[in-house]
């Protein structure tokens, strides 16, 4: 299913149901289209899924980081009129959803993180010396998945091409630094926003301890596993996904 890509002022970005609003944030090679079988789901069940193109490789050098996201998401959230949101983050887009909520606690109902960065990732970053070598790239985007098949010609294509692009490559490369920059470990004690772990047991980039390690720090949060999965479980068990994230929802009364 693929949702029209809106334009209104300097924002580009994914809306489809009516609702309580859930606003999904990509990684840092994560196209919008991830998120498919998400915004299907929950369009359908009172929510209004927004998914905003982030500025990861448009911003000035100096801006391409965590705390920048973090800011363009909150004038974002200002554009759409929205007092509270419930947040959805994959790897980075979990980064920026974590600073966020650290910056407007209010403003965040809810807070769904999977394969999130912000203790800890491998790859991110790391690797592309021989990012001109097509079959390198494509076994690096095959690591992110438990099922290597999942990583299709496409998603391969886009890695590549993004890797090989030097203006690209050095943004990725800052924003990698800007993520150890802004570890969180010292920050999450002190939030209260529910939080909803959703975590691959196979994920390779942020490994199941970091799942733990999140849910042992953040006081209000909930972990749940997702078996045979990788760094993308929205991706590779979407309808797990979803069943875990509506049953957390529901609990929560959100």
């Amino acid at each position: 299913m693929t949702h029209r890509l809106k334009k209104e002022k300097n924002y580009s970005y994914i809306e489809a149901g009516e609702g309580t609003p859930i606003i999904v944030l990509h990684g840092l090679m994560g196209g919008l289209s991830n998120f498919n079988s998400v915004t299907k789901h929950f369009s359908q069940k009172s929510y209004k899924v927004i998914i905003p193109e982030l500025p990861i490789y448009t911003k000035p050098l100096l801006k391409t980081n965590v705390k920048s996201f973090a800011s363009y998401l909150n004038d974002f959230i200002e554009f759409k009129g929205y007092d509270e949101v419930i947040l959805l983050g994959n790897s980075l887009g979990g980064h920026i959803g974590l600073y966020y909520t650290k910056l407007f606690p209010k403003k965040v109902k809810a807070l769904i993180i999977t394969g999130s960065s912000g203790l800890y990732e491998s790859a991110m970053g790391s690797g592309y010396t021989k990012r001109s070598d097509y079959e390198v790239i494509k076994k690096k985007a095959q690591d992110v998945f438990y099922d290597p098949e999942v990583a299709t010609k496409e998603i391969v294509d886009e890695v590549y091409a993004t890797v090989n692009d030097r203006n690209k490559l050095i943004k990725t490369l800052a924003i990698a630094k800007s993520a150890i920059r802004h570890n969180m470990a010292k920050d999450l004690p002190k939030m209260q926003t529910p939080t909803c772990i959703i975590w691959g047991k196979n994920d390779t980039v942020t490994p199941p301890d970091v799942a733990e390690e999140f849910n042992e720090l953040l006081p209000n949060s909930e972990l749940f596993w997702i078996d045979k999965c990788g760094h993308a479980a929205m991706m590779e068990h979407p309808e797990e996904f979803n069943s875990i994230l509506e049953a957390w929802l529901n609990d929560k009364k959100l």
